[in-house]
């Protein structure tokens, strides 16, 4: 099994290769300038490396973009055997990014936050005080009153 720095450095090699490549080395139209590789994970016995990519775009072309990448899986596992130099090369698998689904939804969420809080204030620009504007008694105040 090897050490974590080292899966660590593998991963980093294949998230640049491999986004170099579909860049400058795949001639599919599927996979044009609308992939972003966004990170990569390895195992602990380097074997399998999982990448995660973001797709720029809708449903259909998140779609073609899948189909494109699974077509030049075996193109992406040469070049990163190339650069790692490795016995053995990982196999890639490729999956599809929630990281912007979920910054979409955190943002609808402080968006609704900020109107709850907008209209709470603007509830309360004009309100008093129930009761005293300070409700604690001082010392001293308790002698004058008597």
């Amino acid at each position: 099994m090897a050490d974590n720095a080292r899966a660590k450095k593998l991963a980093d090699l294949i998230r640049e290769v491999v986004a170099e490549k579909l860049q400058r080395g795949i001639k599919d139209p599927r996979l044009g300038t609308h992939v972003t590789i966004t990170d990569t994970r390895v195992t602990g016995d380097l074997r399998e490396a999982t990448v995660f990519y973001t797709v720029y775009g809708d449903e259909e072309e998140r779609a073609s973009a899948a189909a494109g990448l699974e077509s030049a899986k075996g193109i992406l596992r040469s070049a990163v055997g190339k650069a790692a130099g490795t016995k053995f090369t990982p196999t890639l698998a490729f999956v599809a990014d929630a990281l912007p689904e979920n910054a979409r939804t955190i943002e609808d969420l402080l968006d609704k936050a900020r109107a709850s809080d907008a209209q709470v204030r603007q509830a309360s620009s004009g309100a008093t005080f129930a009761g005293d504007a300070d409700p604690y008694k001082k010392q001293g105040e308790d002698e004058a009153a008597e």
